[in-house]
């Protein structure tokens, strides 16, 4: 008896589908790596018009540095951690809540000191909190 041999198929790979995919991939990478870009926000700092008010011997002021370094009415702390900062502002303030607290940063400090002096005040009872600003340059 005589078996028939299968004629041998030529294999291909239909590499069409392949490149089709590899291009939508790299499509996506690259409409979706431009998207970091539009995170980026431009804040500009405050400025206000009225008069300057003479500040009162009985008012609490924090002066913040442009590398975060604190002074309280005018004395420099020896750190800037939030623990010294309550210490000091104890010292100056006794019991008394009432004062009116200033906050004077520099246009670069960073966010994050202002954010502590914050706290700390907040923490220790002071509501009145006041953020000073400067005038403006046209005038």
């Amino acid at each position: 008896m005589k078996f028939r041999r299968k004629q041998a198929e030529e294999v291909s790979v239909n590499l069409t589908p392949l490149i089709d995919v590899v291009f939508l991939l790299l499509i996506f990478f690259m409409v979706s790596t431009t998207f970091t870009n539009e995170t980026h926000l431009q804040i500009s700092l405050p400025e206000a018009d009225g008069e300057a008010v003479e500040s009162k011997a009985d008012t609490l002021e924090v002066l913040i540095s442009v590398d975060g370094a604190y002074t309280l009415n005018g004395q420099s702390l020896l750190n800037s951690q939030p623990e010294t900062l309550r210490r000091a502002i104890i010292d100056q303030a006794g019991d008394n809540r009432q004062l009116p607290f200033i906050i004077s940063a520099d246009a670069k400090t960073p966010h994050q000191s202002v954010v502590t002096v914050m706290d700390v005040a907040g923490k220790l009872g002071f509501a009145g909190l006041s953020i000073t600003t400067q005038q403006p340059a046209d005038k």
